[in-house]
């Protein structure tokens, strides 16, 4: 079964079209505007082992929040759409991922809820250009469209780029563990309602 994907969305502030494949090699390709997002998200899929290509054309001119908010959106909703029905799959992942000073955990439940738990303070309000409050608004769309629920905790950092970077990492091992085919669930949607 082809666990693929390609969304667009259009709305009068941004264009944006996502295409991934679960069972990929992290093989990656960004067009947003936004470099530091796209640098993030390439730890997604890389530790994800996810394909993804995203592009966007947004109102940049104005600021990165609503195409920042929309590629969550988007890829929110490829997301869903690849995972389809969810049978066979772990359901639940998580993960620690240091880099230097900073750890983070992200825990994710393909539960068909959507829900985001964040704790992350970071030490500077920007990283580069980038405002790292967009981060939240980023992923509150991703599980929105998702249908996930995502608790993401930076335990512990100095340094605001790698606070991030451990984050997007860790998201990328806990997607990875969470869709991985359970060979013991077979065709079994891992829940006890026999939906999610």
């Amino acid at each position: 079964m082809q666990r693929t994907a390609e969304v667009e969305r259009n709305t009068l502030e941004t264009r944006i079209q996502v295409r991934l494949n679960l069972d990929g090699t992290g093989e990656t390709a960004f067009k947003t505007g936004v470099p530091f997002l796209d640098h993030m998200m390439d730890q997604i899929a890389r530790h994800g082992l996810i394909d993804l290509a995203v592009t966007a054309e947004g109102d940049l001119h104005i600021d990165a929040h609503h195409t920042v908010e929309d590629i969550g959106i988007t890829l929110g909703q490829a997301l869903a759409k690849a995972v389809g029905d969810k049978k066979g799959i772990r359901r639940y992942g998580h993960a620690h991922v240091p880099l230097d000073e900073a750890l983070s955990r992200v825990v994710v439940d393909f539960s068909g809820r959507p829900g985001l738990v964040y704790e992350v303070d970071f030490t500077r309000a920007r990283i580069g250009d980038f405002d790292v409050d967009l981060f939240q608004e980023f992923f509150q769309g991703l599980v929105n469209h998702a249908g996930i629920t995502l608790h993401i905790d930076n335990l512990r950092g100095i340094n605001a780029h790698h606070q991030a970077e451990t984050v997007f990492k860790a998201l990328g091992r806990a997607l990875r563990m969470a869709l991985e085919p359970d060979p013991r669930m077979s065709d079994q949607v891992p829940s006890t309602k026999g939906s999610l």
